[in-house]
């Protein structure tokens, strides 16, 4: 019986790189979890994790190869670029030097692309969370929460086609759309972010709304490689879009993750949010 190497899963911050070990444990995989310092989860530290800072890209290496690892998982959130100097660690790092400074010219969508060459030419194939969670994927229809209404379907739709259109110019995963009209887009500052700016909106009144109103739409970039940075709502989410006083919360249906998804799907039900699961066929509805 051939014995199936272990896989690695490279943690930012969050909980769904947890979420992700688990399910490949149920799966019978096993799992070398390395914890980025200063950015992963207290909650790995139960799997034990190897702690490596930014500057020991050589230590990382050593230990996937010495692990017998061929597969590597990314994911999590990553809050700060490392600087200069935090990556003049071990002579791993070094000699890799040229590689990784490039990788920090440009946006996030080359930030990611340059990150899985540096993995590639190390022999290592990059493995997307879907291929090997998909119960984390959301799922097409109403996943939690009220019906959506008809006004809530248009500002769903044309939110995604504001994603996708911004696509090409590597702006964010999430816009905001009320009564027809984009009030957010997401950029540098993230989706909680994003939502607390929609909530000064209403509150400032430079959007005017009676009661809950709007959709936050997250979805995948046209162009974006799946298997890294995939776009994840959770229980912050929920929160945020009714703090914002939005009637819920849609997402590209099998392109999208649910982070704690049993608590994400009960908070929409006491809060009275509604969770969609965008797919072809109910944004043909419109």
């Amino acid at each position: 019986m051939q014995t199936v190497a272990p896989i690695a899963v490279i943690a930012g911050g969050g909980r769904l790189p947890l979420q992700v070990i688990e399910a490949l444990r149920s799966n019978g995989r096993d799992v070398v979890t390395i914890a980025i310092k200063g950015e992963a989860d207290a909650s790995l530290f139960a799997y034990k994790p190897v702690e490596l800072g930014w500057g020991q890209i050589g230590k990382l290496f050593d230990t996937l190869k010495k692990e017998g690892v061929h597969e590597v998982i990314l994911i999590g959130s990553v809050t700060q670029r490392p600087d200069f100097t935090s990556i003049l660690g071990d002579w791993g790092t070094m000699r890799r030097l040229p590689r990784i400074l490039a990788a920090l010219v440009g946006g996030d969508d080359s930030l990611l692309v340059k990150v899985m060459g540096i993995f590639e030419s190390e022999g290592l194939r990059i493995v997307g969370a879907h291929e090997v969670a998909p119960q984390l994927l959301a799922e097409a229809g109403v996943m939690a929460g009220p019906k959506p209404s008809e006004d809530n379907l248009k500002d769903a739709v044309l939110a995604k086609k504001a994603v996708d259109a911004l696509s090409p110019m590597d702006v964010g995963q999430g816009v905001v759309c009320v009564r027809e009209r984009i009030i957010a887009v997401e950029g540098a500052e993230g989706t909680d972010a994003m939502l607390e700016r929609c909530q000064s909106l209403r509150e400032n009144g430079r959007v005017r709304a009676k009661g809950q109103a709007g959709v936050i739409v997250k979805c995948a970039k046209l162009t974006q490689d799946l298997r890294v940075d995939l776009p994840t709502v959770g229980p912050a989410t929920i929160r945020g879009a009714h703090a914002a006083g939005l009637s819920g919360v849609a997402v590209e249906a099998g392109r999208v993750l649910i982070a704690d998804k049993e608590e994400t799907l009960q908070l929409c039900q006491s809060l009275g949010i509604f969770l969609l699961g965008l797919s072809s066929e109910n944004e043909g509805d419109q």
